[in-house]
């Protein structure tokens, strides 16, 4: 991240977040970038977490750039060691991310960041304090789009996320029958976007039927 002069990291703290892709060679802020390391076998692994020991190789969060990592070799160059790319590493880190995003609906519920039920997202949502609207995939239309109504007519609309089944997500917030979930605006919503933001790059985040309701 640079300051508005140009003149590199504001801070290092700044600079200490930010690595280079090794696909395009731009340094990018670590939110933006997946940490692939070696494991045991030789074989690359992602580092979803950013906290596996060894040397991080960085390629950023999307479909395109880990497929040219693998398909160049680049992670074997940048390590200086020999590294093998398993195939369909770009779908192993798409379904890590899934499963870590999910994981962090259950972490916020817990942590009283959600709420569910139509009656109280929609009220959370016309409050302004929605971050994000999570769907289930398989939930009714009527009341999706309700919501997304009232999403719309917000002055920061809050994100759709609409990946998982009402049966996951019901287990995953440990309730029956979850359709609606807000996502309240603040710091566990922001942590969270970031994973999100990195799945976007891997899968789309709601189905595209979704784009044509009105």
């Amino acid at each position: 991240m640079e300051t508005p002069a140009g003149r590199g990291p504001a801070t290092l703290a700044e600079a200490s977040r930010e690595r280079r892709d090794v696909v395009t060679g731009e340094t990018r802020d670590e939110a933006q970038l997946i940490r692939f390391v070696a494991g045991p076998d030789g074989v690359v692994i992602p580092d979803l977490a950013r906290k596996l020991p060894g040397r991080g190789v960085w390629v950023a969060a999307d479909r395109a750039s880990v497929e040219a990592a693998a398909k160049k070799n680049l992670f074997a160059r940048s390590a200086k060691a020999k590294l093998t790319a398993p195939p369909g590493l770009a779908d192993q880190v798409e379904i890590l991310l899934k499963r870590r995003v999910l994981s962090g609906l259950g972490l916020a519920r817990r942590a009283g960041d959600l709420t569910s039920g139509f009656e109280k997202v929609s009220a959370t949502i016309q409050s302004g304090k929605a971050a994000w609207l999570i769907e289930a995939s398989d939930g009714a239309a009527d009341g999706r789009r309700k919501l997304r109504a009232h999403a719309r007519k917000q002055s920061k609309p809050p994100g759709l996320v609409g990946l998982y089944t009402a049966t996951e997500l019901s287990l995953a917030l440990g309730l029956e029958n979850v359709i609606h979930t807000a996502f309240l605006a603040g710091r566990a919503a922001d942590r969270w976007a970031e994973d999100v933001h990195r799945l976007s790059g891997f899968c789309p985040l709601f189905p595209e039927s979704w784009r044509e309701e009105p």
